[in-house]
């Protein structure tokens, strides 16, 4: 009789709460393909997660395109871009003043907002 049992580890990720659709740059390859990912690596027997391996997992900013993980807490500028529990973000994308109101029009629109669903008019 020959009984084979498999040993190995799996990761589960998951996006971190607040950090949701955030895209950044990777430090290792230079593109905008970083995301913030918590890790929850885990023993397995036969292919069942058994055992976990690290209690509170990791956070880590990790790049799609050549899989490169930095720890969040060296990435400050990372951190500063969380979004707030109002669903705003930490840091605007534009430098306007908190509470300032809106600046009128989008450039390029004349006097008035164009008008949902009319046919595109080319002159």
């Amino acid at each position: 009789m020959c009984l084979i049992f498999t040993c190995g580890e799996h990761t589960f990720r998951k996006e971190v709460e607040g950090y949701e659709g955030l895209v950044c740059r990777c430090y290792n390859c230079g593109n905008y393909s970083g995301s913030v990912i918590k890790s929850h690596p885990w023993f397995t027997f036969c292919f069942i997660p058994v055992i976990p391996l690290s209690i509170k997992g990791y956070e880590d900013i990790s790049c799609r395109i050549c899989n490169f993980q930095q720890p969040l807490e060296h990435r400050q500028d990372v951190q500063a871009m969380r979004r707030g529990a109002d669903g705003n973000p930490g840091v605007p994308l534009q430098h306007q003043p908190p509470g300032a109101p809106a600046q009128g029009l989008p450039q390029g629109w004349g006097q008035k907002a164009p008008e949902p669903n009319q046919p595109m008019q080319y002159r």
